[in-house]
């Protein structure tokens, strides 16, 4: 099993008031030199079986019509090593 990230974020041109919010409470809360913000969503997903090319375009399909709205938001889909697969102890 393996595991697949979608990362979306808004695009760069596009505001973010939830990233703004966070970045105006940063300096009140004693967090100083951060000089922006931006937020976004991070989807993990278990594949079943070998994430190969025909796996990686059927996910890259999937967050392009449903995990992210792509007219304002863009995404990087990425394959991560999972514990097992890289023989953590634990």
């Amino acid at each position: 099993m393996a595991r697949v990230v979608v990362d979306v974020m808004l695009k760069p041109e596009i505001l973010d008031p939830q990233g703004q919010a966070v970045q105006r409470a940063l300096p009140r809360l004693g967090f100083q030199g951060i000089s922006d913000v931006r937020q976004g969503k991070r989807f993990e997903l278990e594949v079943d079986g070998p994430v190969d090319d025909a796996a990686l375009a059927r996910i890259h399909e999937m967050a392009e019509t449903f995990l992210a709205n792509t007219v304002i938001e863009d995404f990087v889909v990425k394959v991560e090593a999972t514990e097992n697969a890289v023989g953590a102890d634990k």
